[in-house]
């Protein structure tokens, strides 16, 4: 059956507008990273001069690892001691994570520190601390960390952005008491995003 002029023009405006989205939301997605990134780098809490700062080391930036995970809420979670560096934090879970990344479903638990409870301005935060095959290797051995909110989780799902990975205080300098990630956070692939090792010497 033959296309009508017309009918082709519509369906090349169609696919051209829906090309300019997607290039439109590409473009926002790496601004907004660029821009993450950079903050981080300025306002790092125990990196202070430039030159430190600069040794600061990244993947390059993949949308690939921007994951849509459902989310399911352990409410009766008990409070327990984390582990960290130096001593405890008290910790729960607040929910769990499910996810397929490199065609492999993963899961990913949730936390929530007490402490913060207690502040207007922190009482909403959560963090998602992790391991993956790339820790001590080409990221830090005691894991990477993902800071979110509860505001984050809408109709039962939330994006986890690996690009946003980071690492806890201890990759820099000693005498940081950083939560360890439990093994449940222990991923069977390797996460090529976020940052990596500090290519400077730990204080």
């Amino acid at each position: 059956m033959k296309m009508s002029l017309f009918s082709l023009r519509l369906l090349l405006s169609v696919v051209l507008v829906g090309g300019v989205r997607v290039s439109w939301a590409q473009s926002a997605y790496m601004d907004s990273l660029e821009k993450w990134r950079k903050n981080y780098v300025e306002t790092h809490d125990v990196l202070k001069t430039r030159e430190e700062r600069s040794l600061l080391r990244f993947y390059p930036v993949d949308r690939d690892y921007s994951v849509d995970c459902s989310f399911e809420r352990l409410a009766d979670s008990a409070w327990f001691e984390m582990p960290t560096s130096g001593k405890t934090k008290t910790a729960r879970k607040y929910g769990r994570l499910t996810f397929r990344l490199h065609d492999t479903t993963m899961h990913l638990v949730v936390f929530q520190l007490q402490k913060l409870l207690a502040k207007a301005e922190t009482k909403d935060y959560l963090f998602v601390g992790f391991l993956d095959v790339t820790s001590a290797v080409d990221t830090y051995g005691a894991g990477r960390y993902i800071d979110c909110m509860i505001g984050d989780i809408r109709g039962g799902r939330m994006v986890l952005d690996f690009n946003k990975a980071y690492n806890p205080s201890c990759a820099y300098a000693t005498g940081y008491n950083c939560p360890i990630p439990p093994r449940e956070n222990d991923l069977p692939v390797a996460i090529l995003a976020g940052e990596k090792n500090y290519g400077g010497k730990v204080h």
